[in-house]
């Protein structure tokens, strides 16, 4: 069992942190590398879990993700622009086209995927 909690610290700190390098790397998907690493956490540290929940920059990300309430719907839409925008620069640096395929492909079911997710009103700004 000890090795088994190991196995998901070291899973999820890989994964935090070739999501922060995804921050820079427009191949590299983000959140979904932070998702992966709460759930990481969730399984093997209530330390760590804990610290990410309430992390100044992935904290919003995943207690959003974890609540039935939905996504911010300007999150949800910069989300999309985001990653198409990434995904965009990355098919001109690789010009490939078996590259090209699966990048449309893949930026195609996470569009799908956003757009079906639930959204709630953006937040009122206070001036």
């Amino acid at each position: 069992m000890q090795g088994k909690r190991i196995f998901f610290i070291i899973l999820g700190w890989f994964s935090l942190i070739t999501g922060i390098i995804g921050i820079f790397l427009p191949l590299l998907p983000t959140t979904p590398l932070v998702l992966l690493a709460a759930w990481c956490f969730s399984k093997s540290s209530e330390r760590f879990h804990t610290w990410l929940i309430e992390h100044k920059y992935f904290g919003p990300i995943l207690r959003d993700w974890q609540s039935s309430d939905g996504i911010p719907k300007r999150t949800r839409n910069r989300a999309i622009l985001f990653m198409w925008l990434g995904m965009t620069i990355s098919i001109i640096i690789v010009g490939r086209f078996w590259a090209t395929l699966c990048l449309i492909m893949i930026g195609l079911a996470v569009s799908i995927y956003l757009l079906r997710m639930p959204t709630r009103p953006d937040p009122e700004k206070s001036t």
